[in-house]
């Protein structure tokens, strides 16, 4: 067997890697999401419902044009639309939110572990931003940003830390598109200092290199 056979096998197996880089595609119409241990297919994580007994409404969502509540400390509310409250979106690799701002809001800094997100400006004054993984060669992260006006798009990569912000003394109000049914979320404040248990306060205080009265105060917050 030659080098560059060895070499073209190589190739098409990292081609095809990235192809499958998403949520599967599916190999049937649909398969409608259902709480039933007693079904018997499994598909992405949810378990199929009986295709004969799949209505419309197994495919529908009501509710995207009603504003979140956006008092809040940060300022901000996401209205998700996942497989969990839309079943028929169950192995077609999306899912939709909603994002409100208040005046000067927040859609704090966190990631999505399996999805790319899309955001799209519908009102308002948005800034949008997020930060390369870490890099080599001793470089520090870099930080892009870009200011959205109604009609703007902006890509987040999968899995980098992101956030948006609301420049404007008015309300706000964007669109995300994202490539996984259920794209989780880390919210990087969360997930740091208000977790059960407690990360170790020894590694906190390392980590970000602040005396133990500073990262007390953020665990009370969070907590």
């Amino acid at each position: 067997m030659g080098a560059p056979f060895l070499i073209t096998i190589a190739a098409m197996a990292l081609l095809s890697s990235l192809a499958i880089a998403s949520d599967p595609s599916p190999l049937q119409d649909f398969c409608v999401a259902i709480n039933d241990p007693k079904a018997a297919v499994f598909v992405n994580g949810k378990i199929c419902k009986d295709p004969k007994v799949v209505t419309a409404n197994d495919f529908f969502f009501q509710g995207f044009n009603i504003p979140g509540n956006t008092n809040n400390p940060v300022g901000s509310n996401v209205t998700r639309v996942l497989v969990n409250n839309l079943p028929g979106l169950n192995t077609f690799g999306i899912s939709l939110a909603r994002i409100d701002f208040a005046p000067y809001g927040v859609n704090t800094p966190h990631t999505h572990p399996r999805a790319t997100e899309v955001i799209f400006a519908v009102e308002g004054t948005l800034a949008a931003s997020f930060v390369t993984s870490n890099p080599p060669n001793n470089m520090k992260n870099r930080l892009f940003t870009k200011v959205l006006n109604p009609g703007d798009v902006f890509v987040f990569p999968e899995g980098l830390v992101h956030f948006i912000q609301n420049l404007g003394k008015t309300k706000a109000l964007a669109f995300s598109g994202f490539s996984s049914q259920n794209p989780g979320v880390n919210t990087i404040a969360n997930v740091v200092f208000g977790t059960e248990p407690p990360i170790s306060l020894g590694v906190l205080t390392k980590a970000f290199q602040v005396d133990k009265k500073v990262i007390d105060a953020l665990e009370a917050q969070f907590s």
